[in-house]
């Protein structure tokens, strides 16, 4: 069974998973245009790397508790896939 996976995620300081516990989807991940500064993405080596406002990113089968993020508040990414 496909379901749609669709949230808007704020960001915080302090970084922070995609998702609480384990969740394999098929996903955009975006930074909207609105943002006011770029969104850091925690990089398997523990360096940053950097989202700007405006830039997004399609992933097959990704588990979003193993991506975290932190940034700038009142800045927000945006997850829009499913489970297929």
């Amino acid at each position: 069974m496909n379901n749609v996976y669709q949230r808007n995620i704020a960001v915080a300081a302090g970084y922070a998973a995609l998702a609480a516990t384990p969740t394999i989807v098929t996903v955009t991940i975006s930074c909207p245009p609105a943002n006011v500064a770029v969104v850091n993405f925690l990089a398997d080596d523990g360096t940053d790397v950097p989202w700007q406002p405006g830039e997004w990113h399609t992933f097959h089968g990704v588990d979003l508790s193993q991506i975290q993020i932190k940034g700038t508040a009142p800045d927000t990414v945006t997850l829009n896939g499913g489970t297929w």
